[in-house]
């Protein structure tokens, strides 16, 4: 059936709208608190929002339900871990991040060890957030080359393009507050997709219900104590709390809406409500991709890969105007996803190399070379989503697995910070190193799944950091 004129009209005005919203906030920005941190007045529930569009890219919406055609609802194991740390996160971590005034989550870093840790866990940051954040743009140009029959590399130009600009000017004040409206758009439009789908399929409910409960579609706990599985409830659970502990307490793209709060309470209110909205969310999706697989019977190899399964639906079965609406919510869920990196590793780029390097340099001249780091990075992501056109699979395991990668070393190094006192600069660079190098083997050389990868670093990282920091001596800062 294709888009017409509606639907490209929905999507236009989505566009332009929602750059210019963002644009409002382009006037508040007169220092790098208010560009990085939107002066530290954000109330908790649009920071809850902002973290859950954060954590929603375009892999999430359109390779979730590609994941619940070809399994279940297993992956939701995942999701409870992703609750359970952020009580973790809310216990251990947030009372240091709110100790002093500090816009990184590597300057406690720095105040626990020193200036060359805090160096070596925010470049590995800068790094991995790139690479992961690559693909996840990359994904954005399978629904916009679907739906608009526009080549994959102008797709992504595109929407770099658009969602830089609101960033560029408006800072995180414009990225929160432009994730509370997309985040809503896009879960509205989901929800519209479902009903869409709950219309078309002969018998409705019952029969989607009947076919799926067969299937064993809905099994959603497995308790098999398979370790090459990565979707069984040990390695989901324990996992997906290890996972989150790290992306959300040590990634500067989380840890900079947390410190955007009014204070240490709210932050901890926002972090765990945006988990209950996770768990919904996925929950959501997956059933998104059941339906799916109730409607089409035929297996996901049929349409290239199952990340193409849902946009393909959207364009070819959804009504005119409906379907613009929903390929409006997927590019909502990009540029939200889009606008946090960029503000994100610009924020780091910035405090964690520039400021420390040249200190004396006026407010107005790092605004500019803020601002120019945007800009920088843009191009950096634009350009590893064109590189990653050919190089990947299912795209939301991909991103996954490229996060988790560092997640182990950074958070091994954030515990030996808070939990030890003991532990010394030394200790956890060398922990780091070995926890980074066995998460690198994990991922090149065996069958392990990436849901283990984050927990086998941390436990390496704070055992070989504290291992050498017991023989070297106790040359690190007191724990906070």
């Amino acid at each position: 059936m294709g888009l017409n004129r509606l639907d490209f009209a929905i999507i236009a005005l989505y566009l332009v709208g929602i750059t210019l919203f963002g644009l409002r906030f382009r006037k508040k920005q007169r220092t790098l608190r208010d560009y990085f941190l939107a002066g530290r007045d954000i109330p908790w529930w649009a920071i809850a929002l902002s973290i859950v569009a954060a954590e929603t890219s375009t892999l999430t919406i359109i390779s979730i339900p590609g994941l619940a055609y070809d399994t279940n609802f297993t992956f939701l194991q995942v999701v409870m871990g992703y609750l359970i740390g952020r009580v973790v996160i809310s216990l251990v971590l947030l009372p240091h991040y709110f100790r002093g005034d500090i816009y990184t989550a590597y300057e406690l870093i720095e105040r626990r060890f020193g200036q060359k840790l805090r160096s070596l866990t925010a470049g590995l940051f800068l790094l991995t957030r790139a690479a992961a954040e690559g693909v996840r743009v990359y994904a954005v140009s399978i629904v916009v080359s679907i739906a608009l029959g526009t080549g994959e590399v102008v797709s992504i130009a595109i929407i770099t393009a658009l969602t830089l600009i609101y960033t560029f000017e408006g800072g995180l004040a414009a990225v929160i507050w432009t994730d509370v409206v997309q985040t809503v758009i896009y879960v509205g439009g989901t929800l519209v997709g479902l009903a869409t789908i709950l219309h078309l399929v002969p018998g409705g409910w019952a029969a989607i219900h009947a076919a799926a409960a067969s299937a064993g579609k809905f099994q959603l706990f497995d308790f098999h104590a398979n370790p090459w599985a990565p979707y069984t409830f040990w390695a989901g659970v324990i996992g997906g709390t290890f996972f989150t502990v790290a992306s959300h307490g040590t990634d500067q793209l989380i840890v900079q809406r947390l410190l955007a709060a009014r204070g240490q309470k709210q932050s901890a209110t926002a972090l765990i409500s945006s988990g209950v909205a996770i768990l919904f969310q996925f929950a959501l999706f997956l059933l998104v991709g059941v339906m799916l697989w109730a409607y089409y019977g035929t297996p996901s190899s049929s349409f290239g890969r199952p990340d193409r399964i849902y946009p393909t639906f959207i364009v070819t079965r959804i009504p005119h105007g409906i379907s613009g609406l929903l390929i409006a919510a997927i590019l909502a869920a990009a540029m939200s996803n889009l606008s946090a990196a960029l503000n994100s590793l610009s924020s780091s780029a910035i405090i964690d190399f520039y400021d420390r390097l040249w200190p004396q340099d006026d407010e107005k001249k790092k605004m500019r070379l803020s601002r120019l780091a945007t800009l920088c990075w843009a191009l950096v992501l634009f350009a590893l989503a064109v590189i990653a056109l050919h190089k990947v699979g299912r795209v939301v395991e991909v991103g996954l697995q490229i996060a988790s990668v560092a997640y182990g070393a950074l958070l091994g190094a954030f515990l030996l910070g808070v939990l030890t006192k003991r532990a010394n600069q030394t200790g956890a660079m060398v922990g780091m190193a070995c926890g980074l190098a066995v998460e690198i083997y994990l991922w090149l050389a065996t069958p392990v799944p990436w849901t283990w990868w984050v927990m086998i670093g941390t436990c390496v990282t704070f055992a070989i950091g504290w291992l050498i920091s017991y023989g070297t001596g106790p040359k690190g800062f007191p724990s906070a």
